[in-house]
């Protein structure tokens, strides 16, 4: 895969097929990367990047802090993830294209409707993560990270992070846990740092993120001036609650909520979803 200098940083991305560009954020909470369209939930049916290759041009890539690609020690933001989305398309040529998020990748598509509107074609928002419990348990994995970090120092968070799978799937190792396991320059730097000033960027990363119990990505006010098409298909478990994706479809001006819920999603279903959505918006504006 090749990489493109993002802000400062290497962003590991893919591009594949033929036709309207899709930009997909990837599934995996923060642990979100190209891998993710073939590893989990639906998407392992679906396999999106073979099977919709026909369809789109695909733009999938790693995060910033996950996989292969670079990190900077900051406060993370929706913001900030939407802004490196449209780094790529900037470095790819791309004007406009369709989103496609999973999971929080979802949150980073209705950053990008919100912040830079003019460069979404459309949204397609599968499975939205909000509600209370994934406010709890956003918080949780951050205040696991800040009190390891706290208790053991920095040098501690390296060597966690260097067997950790990610920090959704190990908060102990820290939000900066995937880059830490594969660049030791940027390791060398991190254990230098004043861990007062970390833990304050940590806890602030963790407040702008998860400040409440709505849809993670956008405020209410911000969703309510959405004009990008958007379509909506809910997911029903502790973090991908049904209310986040209604709360989506009740503030998002002329959004649509598939009645399909996971029982009836499948790699059909979801690829008919897909096409669809996107064939109605090409009927209105052609």
């Amino acid at each position: 895969m090749p990489y493109a200098t993002i802000d400062g940083l290497q962003i590991n991305y893919v591009v594949l097929g033929s036709g309207p560009p899709l930009i997909m954020l990837a599934p995996g909470g923060f642990d979100s990367t190209t891998e993710g369209w073939s590893t989990r939930g639906v998407w392992k049916d679906l396999r999106p990047l073979d099977a919709l290759q026909g369809d789109f041009t695909l733009i999938a890539y790693d995060r910033r802090e996950a996989g292969r690609s670079g990190g900077r020690v900051e406060p993370h933001t929706w913001r900030l993830w939407a802004k490196e989305a449209v780094g790529l398309l900037d470095h790819l040529g791309i004007e406009r294209a369709w989103v496609i998020g999973g999971c929080m990748g979802v949150s980073v598509a209705t950053a990008m409707a919100a912040h830079f509107p003019a460069r979404c074609t459309g949204l397609l928002l599968h499975w939205p993560v909000g509600g209370y419990r994934w406010r709890a348990k956003g918080r949780s994995n951050f205040n696991k990270h800040i009190a390891f970090a706290h208790a053991h120092g920095l040098a501690a968070v390296v060597a966690r992070a260097r067997k950790a799978t990610g920090f959704w799937a190990d908060p102990e190792a820290g939000p900066w846990s995937a880059v830490l396991g594969h660049d030791d320059a940027f390791a060398a730097n991190y254990v230098k740092q004043d861990l007062g000033q970390y833990l304050a960027i940590v806890s602030q990363s963790r407040d702008l993120l998860f400040d409440d119990t709505m849809p993670s990505g956008a405020t209410g006010k911000q969703l309510m001036a959405i004009k990008t098409p958007s379509f909506i298909m809910s997911g029903d478990d502790a973090s991908h609650s049904t209310s986040g994706a209604h709360a989506l479809r009740e503030l998002i001006p002329g959004s649509v909520l598939s009645p399909l819920m996971p029982p009836q999603q499948n790699s059909a279903s979801v690829t008919a979803w897909i096409r669809e959505s996107v064939a109605t918006v090409a009927k209105r504006t052609g």
